[in-house]
């Protein structure tokens, strides 16, 4: 007989699945990210899984080997809806009433419609069926998939790094290093957990970034984009060219690539009013199963992105440096007036090294792709688009609701450092974290 310590309750037993779809960050585009866990029909653990990469099994079915015959009229909780369609996996919908799943608990309901209506196949054959439990928490560890399908576009994270008095280098353009090793560390996590790192034309001339991923155990590596209008920046012999991952270069339709027979691969935009089109840019990628893009520089391309409402997460690292000259940040954003501005909802500060991490989100989302023309440049965007009030979805419980305290909030895993930080409150002083 089940005693209360072997017991797991619901909010747990969700929690415990967010966790485990963290781990699949970085290697299951185009996919989702997926967590699962199996209780028996006593309530103890039994079996557990995630989605590990694209083609192979999905969370359900890891953790419902890993229970066995324990999953009989037990209870799976799922972070996303299970699917319910055939693609190169069967359907997670079938696979639970195969083992005899007696009840479903899933967080975010599945937006993709090939793929969702696993929750009404189940329920139709009788299993109790219940929506939302800890559904901020796994959309937040979802967020780049579930933003790829909405807007039919990658989700954008800017990451920059600066002083304390928003410098991005030097008067004289030196850049290396203003934040610390351990803050440089943290980039190649972002990097391993994001499909494409963009850069600009002057971040590839100035710096000859390599942008591959290093120091993370088994990282995939991204796709390497070079925003270049003419075709000029990436030159022969560029470290971006070295082939240690797939490399883009984006240019102009009508630009001269009589010089660039060295590119490995081009696509071809159409102009802005000053380079390149931010949508463009983004349908290309998406098209190319694009789920994350981590935007790296520089400022100038930032502000193309900003002014495109394209920008839906921003990661700053910013050093206890004061420069007082050189190049800010963020470049031209196509905002004029204070009442303009984008605002955000910072959602992290963490101390890195000496440095501070601050993550942060726009206060109104996009919910759709940007479509009024920006432009992607070497040296500004002056175009906004206009930035909509997001849709939420509502927190739905079928058929009865969960207990209150399953809605308890925890840090969404995979979004922290790996190493031990110091997280710094909004009051008070600076606590150790693990």
């Amino acid at each position: 007989m089940a005693t209360e310590a072997d017991t797991v309750t619901d909010a747990d037993a969700m929690r415990r699945a967010v966790v485990l779809a963290a781990r699949g960050l970085g290697r299951t585009s185009p996919n989702p990210v997926v967590g699962c866990v199996v209780l028996d029909s006593a309530g103890r653990p039994a079996g557990e899984g995630y989605h590990r990469r694209a083609g192979g099994p999905h969370a359900e079915i890891h953790a419902l080997r890993a229970a066995g015959e324990r999953a009989r009229g037990g209870t799976a909780y799922v972070t996303l809806e299970p699917c319910d369609h055939t693609g190169r996996t069967g359907p997670c919908s079938r696979a639970l009433l195969d083992a005899g799943v007696a009840r479903v608990v899933y967080a975010v309901a599945d937006p993709d419609p090939r793929a969702g209506g696993g929750a009404r196949t189940l329920r139709a054959a009788g299993v109790a069926v219940e929506r939302g439990l800890l559904a901020e928490e796994a959309e937040a560890g979802n967020v780049a998939w579930l933003t790829s399908v909405r807007l039919r576009r990658p989700h954008v994270t800017w990451k920059y790094a600066a002083t304390l008095d928003g410098r991005s280098a030097a008067a004289d353009a030196t850049s290396r290093w203003i934040t610390s090793a351990e803050s440089r560390a943290d980039v190649h996590r972002l990097r391993a957990e994001a499909d494409a790192v963009v850069v600009g034309a002057g971040t590839a001339r100035a710096d000859d970034p390599h942008l591959a991923v290093r120091g993370v155990p088994d990282a995939a590596q991204p796709l390497r984009v070079v925003v270049d209008t003419e075709g000029t920046a990436v030159r022969p012999g560029a470290r971006i060219l070295d082939g240690a991952s797939a490399t883009l270069v984006a240019v102009a339709e009508d630009a001269d690539l009589r010089a660039a027979g060295h590119l490995p691969e081009v696509v071809r935009l159409p102009r802005a009013a000053r380079g390149l089109d931010v949508p463009a840019l983004l349908a290309v990628l998406d098209a190319r199963g694009v789920r994350s893009v981590l935007l790296e520089g520089g400022p100038a391309l930032a502000g193309s992105f900003v002014a495109a409402g394209a920008v839906d997460r921003v990661i700053g690292y910013l050093a206890p440096v004061l420069l007082g000259a050189g190049p800010a940040a963020l470049a031209d954003a196509g905002i004029a007036t204070l009442a303009d501005a984008l605002r955000l909802r910072m959602t992290e500060t963490v101390r890195i090294g000496t440095d501070v991490r601050i993550t942060a989100v726009p206060e109104i989302a996009a919910t759709r792709p940007a479509t009024r023309e920006s432009a992607v440049t070497a040296s500004g965007a002056t175009e906004p688009a206009t930035r909509e009030s997001a849709v939420t979805e509502p927190l739905v419980t079928e058929p009865a609701a969960l207990p209150e305290s399953a809605a308890t909030e925890s840090p969404v895993p995979g979004q922290a450092a790996e190493a031990a930080a110091v997280r710094v409150p909004a009051d008070g002083p600076a606590t150790k974290e693990r």
